[in-house]
């Protein structure tokens, strides 16, 4: 019993906290959205984007207003039935201090692949 009174324990905090502090680094969130758009699925693309603009906002009208962009239009580009165009993501990108980089793509003993 004893033992157990000396047993401290840490209090435990949700894992979306956890993760959106994470995404406060900008090179972690820059690996989390490549990662995301390397997987080919743009509806999970979108989800961390909006993930990351929490993180590195404070959410939807503080990236609306970044942006210049209304937080409506930025909301239907970014759900699952959005197709943002390419304009929209460069301004959502920059307002979390990131920006597009395109690279070869490399095969798996990391040669080019053409």
């Amino acid at each position: 019993m004893k033992a157990r009174e000396a047993m401290t324990r840490k209090a435990s905090r949700p894992f979306k906290e956890i993760g959106l502090e994470l995404l406060k680094d900008p090179e972690r969130a820059a690996l989390y959205l490549e990662e995301c758009l390397a997987d080919g699925d743009m509806e999970l693309f979108k989800l961390a984007l909006k993930n990351v603009a929490d993180a590195r906002l404070g959410g939807m009208s503080a990236l609306a207003e970044k942006t210049n962009l209304g937080r409506e239009s930025l909301y239907k580009s970014l759900s699952k039935a959005g197709n943002p165009k390419l304009e929209t993501l460069e301004k959502i990108l920059s307002a979390i201090g990131l920006r597009f980089s395109i690279v070869p793509e490399t095969g798996p003993r990391g040669d080019e692949i053409l």
